[in-house]
């Protein structure tokens, strides 16, 4: 994610958009196009609008209210004592994990980045979290280019093309039904979370 954003520079190789290599991009014109959901969201001891929208001036409310809906959040925005108008403490720690991220994911589909980073955007959450949130996630994938960088499968499992890592080199890469039939490491990882959770039923 810091590759593609540019926080670093590759050292050999190179990334490319469309055809060009990003170094030849500014710096402005590649971040603006390019959303980043982290585990780490990053609020202010602000109101959830004011998070929402931070940094856009041009947004609507209705734009603001659909944003908000397709991330999941609405239901407990409008549930806070002054709804959107709410101030959710630093870090938003008046919020759980599972709402923080829906934040972010309402602001990333706001700005409506063509190019989108997940970055183990649902690591930190339980299970009940991140099934709401990963369903907001689906919302904001569709339609624009999403690079998915997780250890949970669940997050991975619907990508077009999945590549596995191994000690930073690419051992495997594929669909999930190709790298299940390739019974590599993607398979025993699989087969070990499935194990789990019948383990843990």
């Amino acid at each position: 994610g810091d590759l593609i954003s540019r926080f670093y520079d590759v050292e050999s190789g190179s990334i490319v958009i469309d055809g060009i290599d990003i170094r030849d991009y500014s710096m402005e014109s590649l971040r603006k196009n390019i959303g980043i959901v982290t585990q780490e969201t990053i609020l202010f001891d602000e109101t959830i609008e004011f998070n929402i929208a931070y940094g856009l001036s041009n947004y609507t409310q209705e734009s603001l209210f659909d944003a908000a809906k397709a991330a999941n959040a609405l239901t407990f925005i409008e549930e806070q004592p002054n709804g959107f108008l709410t101030v959710i403490g630093e870090k938003g720690v008046k919020l759980s994990g599972g709402q923080r991220q829906r934040l972010a994911i309402a602001r990333a589909i706001l700005r409506n980045h063509p190019i989108l980073i997940l970055d183990e955007a649902t690591s930190s959450l339980d299970t009940e979290s991140e099934r709401k949130v990963q369903s907001a996630l689906e919302n904001l994938m569709r339609d624009r280019t999403t690079i998915v960088i997780a250890h949970r499968l669940s997050t991975v499992q619907r990508a077009d093309l999945i590549i596995v890592l191994d000690n930073g080199e690419i051992i495997e890469k594929g669909t999930h039904n190709k790298l299940l039939g390739s019974k590599g490491l993607y398979y025993q990882l699989y087969k070990n979370l499935n194990l789990d959770n019948i383990d843990g039923q």
